[in-house]
């Protein structure tokens, strides 16, 4: 069956030979296949969507979305194809879909923003809103065509929109008092500034009548003025274009005489100048008369030695050539071999770099392997310790044998110090601590015995560095006595 849609429609084709679903305005429909007739058109929906701001303030969203399928993108349509277009699109099940995401969103939205804030930014909120459904819709292969939010209303039982429009017609009453005063106070003031104003004017119109008519006096006569040297300026030009006139002329007769000798001196001097060159010329043709002669006599000598000349450089060219070819065939059979002893030496060059080569890569191959090798033994250890690194560190620097080795460094630093260590007590074993009979004793037995080590330590640190305790702390007595 051969099957069209209409302008709104498309046709879904399923079956043998189609691997998915095929979409089209008009196909045939072949047996084994199924088709399905789906509406693209959009639809208006309409819903009072309840939320709840960051101050657990309920409000009502009225919306109407129009949503249809994404006509302009074939993968949208496939996606409507495949989850929607099996309901009716005025079904309770796709319209339950749309208030469901539509529901959503918006109260997660409205939730994280405080009464004020939605209220304020309206636009911004319900363009958030659109993005979030359009997002959430994309998944299903609708598109939002157009989408209407009415004024935020209260919650039967909530008046914070009646309220606060109470507090704003409240606040613009009181504001239009305020204009009121300060309209009258404003007529009052200007009434009293017109008449101010009024008499400064005249005053200042009547000092300028009187400004004006000096000006004008003193204007009359700096133009009598200024004709005057105006006259006497042009008549200055006058008398100096005269005078340059009368120097362009006697400039221009003395060009003229100057030019008139010259020529006089040229014409004499070119009739000297004709004279030597046909002085030139004649000299010239005896010259080559004598030169033609000397040839004629000397030609028929020069032509019998050239030839000789000609024939020996022959020979002696061939003798040459002759011997440097059999020069040229011993220098490559010479070449040929070195060519080959070059040859051979770099094959085993060659061998000896594959070699190498393959050695290197074995040692690098081994060397990964090392590495994965050691890896896997550090992630072993890791995952035996629990996950702590400190005691997988402290197990490794153990069993490499640090500990020993900073010891051994440690004792070589010091060896050859010879330290002097001096060890004491505060006491004659625990006599003292068990004599007592309160905290008292106990306390004041602890400071003397911290008194009596004082004097060892003085003593030490004397012999150690050189160094004495202060006076008042006491003086170091005799060591022989010690």
């Amino acid at each position: 069956m051969y099957k069209v849609a209409s302008a709104s429609e498309y046709l879904a084709i399923t079956g043998v030979g189609i691997s998915d679903i095929k979409l089209a305005k008009k196909a045939w429909v072949l047996p084994g296949q199924s088709c399905t007739i789906f509406d693209i058109s959009p639809v208006n929906y309409t819903f009072e969507v309840q939320a709840m701001s960051a101050e657990k303030l309920p409000f009502i969203l009225p919306a109407v979305f129009t949503i249809g399928p994404r006509s302009d993108d074939m993968d949208s349509l496939l996606k409507y194809a495949k989850l929607i277009s099996p309901h009716d699109k005025l079904s309770n099940h796709v319209k339950e879909l749309v208030q469901g995401v539509i529901e959503g969103e918006t109260r997660v939205l409205a939730a994280s923003m405080t009464m004020e804030e939605i209220f304020r930014g309206t636009k911004e909120f319900k363009q958030e809103v659109f993005g979030k459904v359009q997002l959430e819709l994309d998944q299903f292969g609708l598109l939002i065509y157009n989408a209407n939010v009415k004024q935020l209303v209260d919650v039967r039982g909530h008046e914070y929109f009646s309220y606060l429009g109470q507090k704003t017609q409240q606040e613009a009453a009181n504001q239009a008092k305020i204009d009121v005063a300060e309209a009258r106070m404003k007529g009052e003031i200007g009434a009293k500034s017109r008449e101010g104003q009024t008499l400064q004017n005249a005053a200042k119109i009547d000092a300028e009548t009187k400004i004006i008519a000096t000006q004008r006096q003193g204007q009359g006569k700096k133009e009598e003025i200024k004709v005057k040297a105006e006259v006497k300026v042009f008549e200055n030009e006058r008398e100096a274009e005269v005078a340059e006139a009368n120097a362009e002329l006697a400039k221009k007769k003395a060009a003229w005489t100057r030019a008139a000798q010259v020529a006089e001196v040229e014409a004499a001097k070119a009739v000297a100048l004709r004279e030597a060159q046909l002085q030139k010329e004649v000299e010239m043709m005896n010259a080559m008369t004598m030169t033609e002669k000397l040839k004629a006599e000397f030609l028929s000598k020069a032509s019998v030695e050239y030839e000789t000349k000609v024939q020996e450089a022959n020979w002696e060219l061939y003798d040459k050539q002759k011997k440097a070819e059999a020069v040229l065939f011993e220098k490559e059979r010479e070449a040929e071999a070195q060519k080959a002893l070059a040859d051979a030496g770099f094959y085993a060059r060659q061998q000896v770099a594959d070699g190498e080569l393959y050695a290197k890569k074995k040692e690098a191959e081994g060397l990964v392997a090392l590495a994965e090798a050691q890896a896997l033994y550090l992630r072993s250890l890791l995952e035996a310790l629990g996950g702590n690194y400190s005691a997988l560190r402290d197990y490794l620097m153990i069993n490499g044998g640090l500990f020993q080795e900073v010891a051994k460094i440690n004792a070589d630093a010091i060896k050859g110090l010879q330290p002097k260590i001096s060890v004491w007590t505060n006491g004659s074993g625990g006599q003292g601590l068990e004599g007592g009979s309160g905290a008292g004793s106990i306390a004041m037995k602890e400071v003397a015995g911290v008194y009596k080590m004082l004097p060892p330590l003085f003593q030490t640190v004397h012999e150690q560095t050189g160094m004495l305790p202060p006076p008042w702390m006491g003086s170091l007595g005799d060591s022989s006595q010690n």
